[in-house]
């Protein structure tokens, strides 16, 4: 069975890893070892003593962190992937922080530092996956964009992709599109969650109990997303749909186009992923 070594042991990361629970053996590293312990538990894993130990021991090292903190942990860990390398120990990194392209994973993990260029790194070679998932990973209905390194083996890819499929859907994608990735479905999420929440306060504004209010928005959120995808049809489509000639559903949409619902939307999209590309 292969071993994941993840460091990080946020929501995340934990997420990812109960996805991967049975088909491989899981270690996490952490600053925070009570964090640590606790999503060790939930796969029945282990836990490093620190980020160096977990890098010598995983067929495939997760850097499950925040872009802020990359540099500082690929750095530590450089040296024992390096000897890895050097003794034909296979390994691959998979990191998630945003903004982050794998060929300056790949110059950091060689000791280049992150301005150099990926081919003056020794560690160029290093096979370098790169995901973007979102939370919905943490009920098993996750989006997954995956990039890898061209020295990234096919029989490795397939592991991963099938480690990566217990927590949702996962779609290989250039990594030139992976910013656009995180502003869109890695920050969506969050949008979702604030229109749920204003659709609710809809519905209790119109007196529905917060709870019925709450439960109908979602599920009417998730159904229409379904009919997204199971139907292949346009969402303008979907939409005249419901919004039949002078009834209820064309009045809200009105009032929907004058607060330029869908302007605001993109731009929300936009500004993420121009945070994404600032933070690489």
């Amino acid at each position: 069975m292969k071993t994941i070594a993840c460091i990080g042991a946020g929501n995340m990361g934990a997420a990812l890893m109960k996805g991967a629970a049975g088909k491989a053996q899981i270690g996490f590293a952490d600053t925070d070892k009570a964090k640590a312990k606790a999503a060790a538990r939930a796969v029945n894993g282990t836990v490093f003593a620190s980020n160096t130990e977990a890098a010598k021991t995983g067929d495939f090292v997760f850097l499950a962190l925040k872009p802020q903190v990359l540099a500082a942990v690929l750095t530590e860990i450089g040296p024992v992937i390096r000897d890895r390398m050097s003794c034909g120990s296979p390994v691959a990194v998979v990191s998630m922080a945003a903004g982050w392209p794998i060929s300056k994973i790949q110059a950091v993990i060689g000791g280049s530092g992150a301005d150099a260029p990926a081919a003056k790194s020794p560690q160029a070679s290093l096979p370098v996956a790169r995901i973007m998932p979102n939370t919905p990973a943490l009920v098993s209905r996750g989006m997954i964009a995956l990039s890898v390194s061209p020295q990234f083996p096919p029989e490795k890819l397939a592991e991963l992709e099938a480690i990566l499929g217990g927590a949702g859907l996962t779609d290989r994608l250039e990594e030139t599109h992976m910013d656009a990735v995180t502003g869109l479905s890695g920050s969506g999420p969050a949008f979702v969650y604030q229109f749920i929440e204003a659709m609710a306060d809809g519905g209790v504004l119109a007196g529905l109990p917060r709870d019925k209010a709450l439960r109908y928005a979602a599920q009417t959120v998730m159904g229409a997303a379904d009919m997204v995808l199971q139907t292949g049809k346009h969402p303008g489509e979907l939409k005249d749909m419901v919004a039949s000639p002078a009834g209820t559903t064309i009045q809200g949409l009105a009032v929907l186009e004058q607060g330029a619902f869908r302007g605001t939307v993109i731009s929300a999209v936009e500004a993420a992923w121009k945070r994404a590309q600032e933070l690489g």
